[in-house]
């Protein structure tokens, strides 16, 4: 556990040992999420296929800093290309290192494996967007509901004074008018590096159209997975298969 300084900034993020000749694991958290809300699962995979990993929260999540500036319709681009290299900088400098991304963690792992970094492996994407569909929107305002009924109180274990600014962060920009547009398959062609997209069978977020855009879309060797009897955080609602999919993938790059 340990706090790197960035921009004025506190980014919190914890290692996991491996062995050092492989690639490190960078787990990028959900929209609402952060490194506790993982729970187990990035130390279990990294047991279980040798690899070490990098878990951290965003700017804005869990324990780093507050946001400091107004979030935009751009602000995957922006954990994507500006916050992402600045960490992997800091912390990993030239290691070779492979993304594991749930739901927005996802799309910013896709987003960033477009401008084809040099010691970027692979990429698996967990409930990741590409595209906004109605069932998306729906489900947030669900989640909006929820939040004012006081049934997601929870979210305060692991944002703290923050929870309040991390929901409104992500429920405002998603229904905003402007991000009814926000689309990133163009960028999909560029991805050239192994993918692994993953999503439950039930995601109330996400259709499969979300999947096969992915999969079909990079010019890199893609592999799918849908996961039975599991909704939007796969990693925790069916963990063992999760688990031996993830490996499985990381075994053949």
């Amino acid at each position: 556990m340990a706090i790197l300084q960035l921009h004025n900034a506190d980014i919190y993020y914890e290692f996991i040992d491996g062995e050092k000749d492989r690639p490190c694991l960078i787990f990028l958290h959900e929209g609402l999420g952060c490194t506790a809300m993982w729970k187990t699962f990035p130390e279990n995979l990294c047991r279980k296929t040798g690899y070490c990993g990098l878990v951290y929260d965003r700017l804005g999540y869990g324990r780093s800093s507050s946001l400091k500036k107004f979030r935009t319709i751009h602000y995957l681009h922006e954990y994507a290309l500006n916050e992402l290299p600045e960490i992997l900088s800091a912390l990993i400098p030239e290691t070779p290192y492979i993304l594991v991304g749930h739901s927005d963690g996802g799309s910013i792992s896709l987003i960033h494996a477009s401008e084809q970094p040099s010691l970027l492996r692979g990429v698996i994407t967990e409930s990741a967007h590409v595209f906004v569909e109605d069932m998306t929107l729906e489900g947030i305002r669900a989640a909006g509901e929820a939040y004012s009924a006081g049934k997601l109180k929870k979210l305060a274990d692991f944002h703290g004074d923050k929870t309040d600014s991390v929901f409104k962060a992500w429920y405002d920009i998603w229904l905003s008018s402007g991000f009814a547009y926000w689309n990133i398959e163009y960028l999909l062609p560029s991805i050239e590096c192994p993918v692994l997209v993953i999503q439950g069978i039930g995601d109330q977020y996400g259709s499969y159209d979300q999947v096969t855009s992915i999969a079909s879309g990079i010019s890199g060797k893609s592999q799918t997975a849908m996961i039975p009897d599991c909704g939007h955080v796969p990693h925790i609602e069916a963990a063992d298969a999760v688990l031996e999919t993830m490996h499985n993938f990381l075994m053949t790059i």
